[in-house]
């Protein structure tokens, strides 16, 4: 069952001729149990989309359904206010009441629904032990750090067991280690409470490693959705290639192409590709990810030589740098390169051309 349906959704800023369209016809589900991440550049169009199913904000026209209940319909001109529509919200600040306690700030959303005093404290408690912050009940925002402060922010959310939970770039404000350390957090929190989790973020890797099934945005509209292992490894169009991993962009010919594969042209090296929405003959765009480009000392097939310019360590390995005649590529290497000329090797199978 969907805990969540978006249909045709459209949603304009501004009025008649000035109108600037944000969501372009979205349409998109959420099912029971399921983390969908939608992954975009800013003005994608993410954030409005989060927002329009929060309510708030308005769209123009399309559904939203939350489970079984429509929560609006621009055709019948309805639309449930956000208060009333019971969904868990964290917000990228967190949103967090700076002279109430880690215990009162939890407790707002039940006081506010008039629920019992015993019932809040037994329900505060329980979410506050879940998250690892039972014994932080009685401090304030200011005394936390930045990683407990988003897990009260998470705890909030949680407290009334919501259907679906809205994450709004909820790990954006840590530093990169503890960002790490919360990501990890999350998903295993997500996957323990069986929650139903919509997430707005900029950063493919946080994507992938807490989402089942990313939506990515472009200008509006979903270019392409699927697992995050789909969307990395089968890319349907340049632009999700792109967004979805560090890349290599060559420039390139196409000479022919059959069933899938493509003969073109790179810097004046006859080479072999996959087509990816490639046309025969006229201008291409081979593209190629870091991590599948082969450093050669000796020639090899389906390759550049090109003289390396720097090697840069990233503690793992160290990231190559490499440059010819206003053509740079970059590949990874396990050990850091003497000086000299090498050959780029890219497998066929690895070089898309779209």
């Amino acid at each position: 069952m969907n805990e969540l349906t978006v249909n045709d959704l459209h949603l304009d800023y501004g009025t008649g001729a000035h109108a600037n369209q944000i969501l372009k016809g979205v349409s998109m589900h959420l099912q029971r149990g399921e983390v969908v991440a939608l992954l975009g550049p800013s003005g994608s169009g993410k954030t409005t989309l989060l927002r329009a199913v929060a309510g708030l904000e308005s769209p123009k026209s399309g559904t939203i359904d939350i489970g079984e209940r429509r929560v609006f319909d621009g055709a019948r001109n309805f639309e449930m206010a956000a208060e009333h529509r019971s969904l868990g919200l964290v917000f990228q600040s967190y949103a967090l009441w700076p002279h109430k306690t880690v215990f009162d700030n939890v407790a707002y959303g039940l006081t506010l629904r008039k629920m019992g005093k015993s019932e809040i404290e037994a329900k505060v408690k329980e979410v506050l032990g879940q998250l690892g912050l039972g014994h932080l009940g009685e401090r304030f925002p200011h005394q936390l750090s930045g990683g407990q402060q988003q897990r009260v922010a998470i705890a909030r959310a949680l407290v009334y067991n919501p259907p679906v939970i809205l994450l709004d770039e909820p790990l954006s404000n840590l530093d990169a280690k503890l960002r790490e350390e919360a990501r990890a957090f999350l998903r295993e929190l997500i996957v323990r409470l069986g929650l139903s989790a919509l997430m707005v973020t900029h950063d493919q890797g946080e994507a992938m490693a807490i989402s089942d099934r990313i939506l990515l945005l472009n200008n509006g509209k979903i270019e392409q959705q699927g697992s995050p292992q789909s969307m990395y490894e089968t890319p349907d169009t340049l632009f999700t290639a792109e967004f979805m991993g560090s890349n290599n962009r060559l420039p390139g010919q196409v000479v022919a192409s059959t069933n899938g594969k493509v003969a073109l042209m790179v810097a004046g090296v006859s080479m072999q590709g996959t087509a990816r929405g490639a046309r025969t003959g006229g201008e291409a765009t081979p593209l190629i990810r870091v991590e599948d480009v082969k450093i050669s000392a000796q020639q090899v097939d389906n390759a550049l030589e090109m003289p390396l310019l720097t090697c840069m360590y990233l503690g793992d390995r160290w990231e190559c740098l490499f440059t010819r005649e206003g053509l740079s590529l970059r590949a990874y290497s396990k050990y850091r390169l003497e000086a000299g000329s090498y050959w780029l090797h890219m497998p066929a199978e690895k070089l898309w051309v779209f």
